[in-house]
């Protein structure tokens, strides 16, 4: 499932869900990189 997540102010990742993570971020890869940020609501 394709998710969105925001890294910073201005940046933001669109990846492969990987894992939810207990504090409310989750983890999402794209290509070889993982990378975790706040999940963007729909």
């Amino acid at each position: 499932m394709l998710r969105t997540i925001v890294l910073g102010s201005c940046v933001s990742v669109q990846g492969i869900l990987e894992q939810k993570l207990p504090d409310g971020r989750i983890a999402v890869r794209v290509g070889t990189q993982v990378f975790t940020g706040t999940p963007v609501a729909a």
